[in-house]
């Protein structure tokens, strides 16, 4: 059986099949949110979408709940769009083919949209039930969170009515979530006019794949590599060293995910070719050794370059290699009472060049405001230094977690009388929207939780099925004994 719909529970997995035939990665709300509207009306609930985008479906109480406090169930609706190189696969046309490997659902060399899909199949599943108790409920779907959390930014103070929310967008069962770290986005610019290549000189092209990647929040703790810094180690000694020149750069392509491929094109004199191709040899061998056990599949190729090409000025060209080499990337501190999870990163996204620009792009976290600023002055220093426009934009607040929480309470004892365990009360690395939402709704209850997803924003992505059943059962238990309004 290959069938997800199969799955149990069936409302849930029918719903989350038919997310993955509709492209949706961050940018393009219009075929998901037209969808989501469309199934709120089609159930004949009260349906709404503000001005950005954002879908709300309100659904009333069962009979006997009504004098419960009103529920949000919130999540996000687009996803991120990566894939394995030389896979065609459109994001903005074809859908996500999906299979089941033993406990898992994957997808095949794409990401699978389980972040954020299984959490809006959720509440999806919740509205069209005739037989779950629940309080009146509110399904707030948001557009564009990967990209900038624009739909936590853009909702209005007036537009929900819940007193509680529950963000289903995290993604390792059995914990209840109560915080997360803000965020800052770095925006790093050279500008400059393209020179011609020495006489005689020749072209090749370096690709740098078989990285993992990854949640640049989840798993930057990981300690996977970057495919950018190792893309301008191996240049910095092949200018220094060996009379390379940069032609061009493409390292990266989202803000929130580890980079797991980089390609350069430069030149070298005829008579050195072969030298580079030793060279791509020796530091394939050398990242593989270095990160053994971390990543296996890591891939060095250079061959000949035939299209027409131009070279970056050398002064922009070595401020550049000098720039990321010592940009800090990664894990810079955790928090003290609590070693194991991480307080500050940053995540060297994206590199690129456009012909006459070279765009760098960073992604700030930190659940300690003044870090956060810390970083983001060291960032703009190393790059101000190496003579690049450093612009920083998106700064969102982390959320700061409430442990008195009347909800996190109730939550906490179901579990425990559910299953026989204590749920763990994490704080987590990666951005959630709660932060943002609770800007207009400063008395609003919240908590996240959801189930067991590895590797989101690669194509590693996976969701561990029973823990889909786990997380819905205890979705339906919680809604059944949300506290009477007081």
């Amino acid at each position: 059986m290959n069938d997800i719909r199969q799955l149990e529970p069936r409302s849930l997995w029918r719903h989350f099949y038919n997310l993955t035939q509709i492209p949706r990665p961050s940018g393009k709300k219009g075929l998901i949110g037209k969808f989501l509207e469309d199934y709120g009306k089609s159930l004949g609930l009260e349906t709404l979408r503000d001005e950005i985008g954002n879908i709300l479906v309100r659904k009333p109480a069962t009979k006997g709940m009504e004098n419960r406090k009103a529920v949000v169930l919130q999540a996000h609706m687009d996803m991120v769009p990566q894939k394995n190189s030389g896979i065609n696969h459109n994001f903005e046309t074809d859908p996500i083919l999906t299979y089941i490997d033993g406990d898992w659902v994957k997808a095949r060399d794409t990401t699978l949209g389980a972040d954020n899909g299984i959490g809006v199949a959720a509440a999806m599943a919740i509205l069209e039930s005739k037989d779950i108790p629940h309080p009146d409920i509110e399904m707030f779907i948001t557009v564009d969170e990967e990209t900038g959390m624009f739909g936590a930014f853009g909702l209005q103070p007036d537009f929900l009515k819940g007193e509680i929310l529950i963000n289903m967008d995290s993604e390792e069962e059995g914990e209840l979530c109560v915080g997360c770290a803000g965020g800052l986005d770095a925006n790093i610019n050279y500008f400059y006019q393209e020179v011609l290549a020495p006489e005689g000189d020749i072209a090749l092209k370096i690709s740098l794949t078989g990285l993992k990647g990854g949640h640049s929040g989840v798993d930057i703790h990981l300690q996977r590599a970057n495919a950018n810094k190792l893309m301008f180690r191996l240049l910095k000694e092949a200018v220094s060293n060996y009379e390379a020149r940069l032609s061009s750069i493409e390292g990266g392509s989202l803000r929130n995910a580890i980079p797991r491929e980089a390609f350069a094109v430069i030149s070298v004199p005829k008579d050195g070719v072969d030298d580079i191709f030793e060279l791509i040899a020796d530091y394939e061998s050398l990242y593989q050794e270095e990160y053994e056990g971390v990543e296996d599949n890591i891939t060095l190729t250079v061959e000949q370059y035939n299209d027409k090409f131009a070279l970056i000025p050398e002064e922009i060209q070595d401020d550049l290699i000098n720039g990321v080499i010592a940009c800090p990337n990664g894990v810079l501190r955790v928090i003290n009472e609590k070693p194991d999870v991480v307080e500050t990163s940053n995540n060297l996204a994206i590199v690129k060049s456009f012909g006459n620009r070279i765009e760098c792009n960073c992604l700030l976290r930190s659940s300690v405001e003044s870090r956060k600023q810390e970083l983001a002055s060291m960032v703009e220093s190393v790059f101000s230094l190496a003579g690049a426009k450093v612009e920083f934009t998106g700064d969102y607040p982390g959320w700061n977690p409430n442990l008195s929480s009347p909800i996190l309470h109730e939550m906490k004892g179901i579990y425990e009388k559910k299953y026989g365990v204590t749920p763990e009360i994490i704080i987590i690395h990666a951005g959630l929207e709660c932060g943002i939402l609770g800007i207009n709704y400063p008395d609003m209850d919240m908590i996240s939780f959801g189930p067991t997803i590895k590797y989101p924003h690669s194509p590693d992505e996976k969701v561990h099925i029973q823990s889909v059943a786990k997380f819905w059962d205890f979705l339906v238990d919680t809604l059944a004994n949300i506290p009477v309004q007081e």
